[in-house]
């Protein structure tokens, strides 16, 4: 077999000059929208010294707000994971009124513009809300705390999970549940063995999608939540903050460290994608 080409400047331009319309219009697409914002941002961050970088990134502050983030996002993919499985098998396995109404709601957060989704939030879960009077003797408060950015995340994360496993348990043979039905299997042992594994692919790329979505979240959760250090400030509005204070530098190391760890995120969710293509082939 022919060996590649090493990659040069050369070579990708004598590529790109070659190649067919789609393919250049494809590249040329995502480096102006993506690649170059990008490259501009740790470009921009690295004007600075290495032990500056470092000061920044490592700010007490900004090690809450990483924590914060990645933390409370975490759980909140993690509950949709559960909550989102149940509604698709509601969704495709079971006929109501309304089911279509339903089904289009569930993208709703997709829509609604995230200012909007945090004032119907903090007012829904404040202390006189609908919710939150209703936890407030139990001394639970919603708005203005941890509590808030979690039902924010969990709100605009939602529909990744349920539209990722909606497709694959439409998909799933009945015969292989009747094959267990008939050999003495309980419906748990059939969900747990039979139906569960398939879908596992789905479930985990629809977790990894919507954490990696809570964690890029700022409308929603600057309103719903405090913002208070240490308590349950989110690095995306610590980025606003330092910007407000002209400290570009400082809003420029944080970015890069959110941006890094998404590229990190992203590369698992491909991993988890391509296991589960394995697994259908």
């Amino acid at each position: 077999m022919t060996p590649s080409p090493p990659l040069s400047p050369s070579n990708l331009w004598h590529q790109f000059r070659h190649a067919s319309w789609p393919w250049r219009i494809t590249w040329l697409y995502l480096t102006l929208l993506l690649f170059l914002p990008m490259a501009a941002l740790l470009l921009q961050a690295l004007t600075l010294n290495p032990a500056e970088i470092w000061r920044i990134a490592t700010d007490p502050v900004a090690l809450s707000t990483y924590r914060v983030t990645f933390v409370t996002a975490l759980v909140a993919g993690l509950i949709n994971g559960v909550a989102g499985l149940i509604i698709a098998w509601v969704l495709v396995r079971y006929e109501f009124p309304g089911q279509r109404f339903l089904d289009a709601i569930i993208d709703l957060p997709f829509a609604l513009p995230t200012a909007v989704a945090g004032l119907t939030l903090s007012t829904i879960y404040s202390t006189n809300g609908w919710i939150g009077g209703f936890l407030e003797p139990f001394g639970i408060k919603v708005s203005f705390t941890r509590l808030g950015v979690l039902v924010a995340m969990i709100f605009i994360s939602l529909p990744f999970v349920v539209r990722t496993v909606q497709p694959v348990l439409q998909d799933l043979e009945a015969e292989a549940e009747e094959a267990a039905w008939s050999m003495g299997a309980s419906p748990w042992q059939t969900f747990w063995r039979v139906i569960l594994p398939p879908l596992m692919p789905a479930i985990l790329t629809g977790v990894a999608m919507g954490f990696s979505r809570a964690v890029g979240e700022y409308g929603s959760v600057v309103i719903i939540a405090g913002n208070i250090p240490f308590q349950d400030l989110i690095a995306p509005v610590l980025i606003i903050q330092r910007l407000e204070q002209f400290d570009y530098a400082g809003a420029t190391v944080i970015g890069s460290v959110l941006l890094l760890i998404s590229l990190g995120i992203l590369l698992v969710i491909n991993l988890i994608q391509a296991r589960g293509r394995r697994f259908y082939d």
